[in-house]
């Protein structure tokens, strides 16, 4: 079985993949580079197979074990893309585009994999097949479902499949999960309100959309509050409101966006109603016309309850039972690779940063004293899971 020092001897090389990532971040799809990066990684720690351009610019690298006996394939998942950010850490490595940064940690969920991948390919102390997974646009390009839309499960045979994200705020290398949901859906709205502009002066003569939009948004707070059973989780908040033009005119239209966070799909349909309601018949109250276009987005990222157990043992394994959160609270940020456990039975996981920058902050930079626990986390579960 493999140990943490086995690990900790190659941190520093995969921290020096991690940075040259994290030098020349890219969006959503086009990570061209990123994924040339990672294929060519691939192919020169010898998989089976490595296959490009699943999701549009997806990677897979497949890896045998040695092992005779029949057994199933795993996939384990990393994400790729960067965020519209401009880097404010003032690390040596920061990125050399400005605007982008990896502000997330997929540079550092990146590079962990590519080491257990380049570890598990030199040992292969394993029966069946590990499928390496790199996605790109997990940051609101739903990668995760286009390369589900692209056949990755059904063309490699995965029946499992099993992610990681660090956690900022949680000790350095601890782990955290709990079986159910464990992210929330992310939906969002946009409402254009139409109404009657003319002369500030005269608001008599005019159908404000204004005062239409601002009646909405505190209308909204009590679906929240007097709609929602008060022991379930939901957020709705209305993150924009865009009108006028001048000091002394009343606008024809207002516009609104925001989104709906909730972790059951009951709780996700009833949110969405109420929006659309409300927002309807307040403008029409106020005679107005509301229309709302609600887009479904990622789905509750929802743990399997045995896969959940067993992330948990293993992350036990690889730092000790004190350091595992088993129940961790959920959170309501949202992960596409809920599309992944919605096809297949598997388990989502946080492994601590540290005292670091929130997610998606400028400040924020991947913590690289947890590599060596990342990917003694992911060769642990294969070797175990694929035993």
């Amino acid at each position: 079985m493999s140990n943490l020092a086995t690990f900790a001897q190659s941190a520093a090389e995969v921290g020096e993949w991690r940075r040259d990532i994290h030098q020349n971040p890219e969006l959503l799809y086009d990570v061209h580079r990123t994924a040339a990066f990672v294929a060519d990684k691939l192919r020169a720690f010898g998989c089976d197979a490595v296959v490009t351009g699943i999701g549009r610019t997806g990677v897979v690298g497949i890896v045998k074990g040695h092992k005779k006996s029949a057994a199933k394939t795993i996939g384990l998942r990393a994400d790729m893309d960067a965020l519209p950010i401009l880097e404010a850490t003032g690390v040596a490595y920061q990125s050399l585009i400005p605007g982008k940064m990896h502000a997330c940690g997929h540079d550092g969920h990146t590079a962990m994999l590519l080491g257990a991948a380049r570890h598990l390919a030199s040992t292969r102390d394993f029966s069946g097949e590990v499928a390496f997974i790199f996605q790109p646009a997990e940051e609101g390009g739903a990668g995760a479902k286009a390369m589900l839309d692209d056949g990755l499960l059904d063309r490699f045979g995965i029946s499992e499949v099993w992610g990681m994200h660090n956690m900022p705020g949680l000790p350095a290398g601890d782990f955290a999960l709990r079986p159910g949901p464990l992210m929330a859906a992310a939906d969002r709205f946009e409402i254009l309100i139409e109404g009657k502009g003319g002369h500030a002066a005269k608001p008599h003569e005019c159908v404000d959309p204004i005062v239409i939009g601002s009646a909405i948004v505190t209308a909204f707070q009590t679906i929240v509050s007097r709609t929602i059973d008060p022991l379930e989780a939901c957020v709705v908040s209305v993150t924009r409101f865009d009108a006028g033009s001048a000091f002394n005119i009343i606008p024809q239209t207002a516009k609104l966006t925001g989104t709906v966070r909730t972790l059951t799909p009951e709780t996700r349909e009833l949110a969405r109603e109420r929006v659309i309601a409300m927002a309807e018949a307040i403008a029409a109250l106020h005679g107005g016309k509301a229309d709302v276009n609600y887009m479904m987005g990622y789905p509750v990222t929802r743990n399997h309850p045995e896969p959940a157990a067993y992330a948990g043992a293993i992350a036990a394994e690889v730092a000790g039972v004190e350091h595992v959160d088993n129940a961790v609270a959920p959170t309501m940020g949202a992960e596409d690779f809920s599309f992944m456990l919605e096809a297949r039975p598997g388990a989502f996981i946080f492994i601590g940063n540290g005292n670091s920058a929130g997610l998606h902050h400028p400040a924020y930079d991947f913590n690289d004293a947890i590599i060596a626990q990342g990917m003694e986390y992911w060769v642990r579960l294969v070797e175990a899971r694929l035993r």
